[in-house]
């Protein structure tokens, strides 16, 4: 299932393409939000500010979603923000960042075991037609570039473990201790460098960061709806942030290959 929202947009002359990697690529932290959103509700609540679960709860998707696909700490400094504005305490934004990793950790750990192991094959826990998408992209000649608000190290390792660090030919790039780096940067610098124009790239992301950095550079922006961790349907939530952030298109896999590429390239 393709929703096109955009009337037939298409990527032409596409040269690259970014690929954000949690919910787009990997399945490894299927599950993130909740295990950030739980600990950041329970919080919240027991302020007594008034407020109800699913007021406080909006609060909270709203600052998680919007700073999805950036360095964490962004999302847990919003959180310490919304403690502060309540009359909360003080909350150290590195430390809360820690604790949710060590959280996501546990869970992460046993699904990487599973393929160290060879218990599971890399796919399962790769949005299904992840691979095939990037053979046909890669075959096409679009250079691809794997960029994440995860950590570096993590990043690197996790790419390997899937075993698809091969088709990133332009890097692979999670969140560095610079604060300086960024996902905006790094297309600036494809731009700038002359490895394509605005309007030949293309996004693939199923955060808010990695869309509207698409469109600001007038590339094609794809929106990953998926509802982990089968992936078979539209998260419906997603699609309508993915819809409001100006995705052109959205999918909730890249099992639909042929009705994929023909809707974001002209064929040879």
């Amino acid at each position: 299932m393709i929703l096109n929202f955009a009337g037939g947009s298409v990527a032409r002359r596409a040269r690259v393409a970014f690929f954000d990697f949690d919910g787009t690529v990997s399945l490894i932290r299927a599950g993130w939000m909740e295990i950030m959103m739980r600990p950041m509700l329970a919080a919240l609540k027991a302020l007594n500010t008034g407020e109800s679960e699913a007021e406080l709860r909006a609060v909270l998707e709203d600052f998680i979603w919007r700073f999805t696909g950036q360095d964490t700490i962004w999302q847990t400094r919003s959180f310490a923000a919304a403690v502060r504005e309540r009359g909360g305490p003080e909350l150290d934004a590195g430390l809360y960042k820690e604790r949710f990793l060590k959280a996501l950790g546990d869970v992460t750990h046993a699904r990487m075991e599973e393929i160290r192991g060879g218990a599971a094959p890399p796919d399962k826990y790769m949005v299904p037609g992840t691979r095939a998408i990037l053979e046909a992209l890669r075959d096409r000649g679009v250079s691809l570039i794997l960029a994440s608000g995860t950590d570096d190290p993590e990043l690197q390792y996790e790419a390997s473990l899937l075993d698809i660090a091969h088709y990133f030919d332009g890097g692979v790039y999670g969140a560095q201790p610079d604060p300086d780096f960024s996902k905006e940067g790094l297309i600036r610098s494809v731009i700038e460098r002359g490895h394509a124009a605005g309007d030949e790239l293309i996004g693939f992301g199923d955060g808010n960061v990695e869309i509207s950095l698409t469109l600001q550079a007038g590339g094609l922006a794809v929106g990953l709806a998926t509802d982990e961790p089968d992936c078979l349907e539209i998260n419906e939530w997603k699609s309508a942030r993915l819809r409001q952030a100006g995705a052109q298109l959205v999918i909730p896999n890249y099992l639909n290959q042929e009705e994929l590429l023909a809707a974001i390239l002209v064929d040879p």
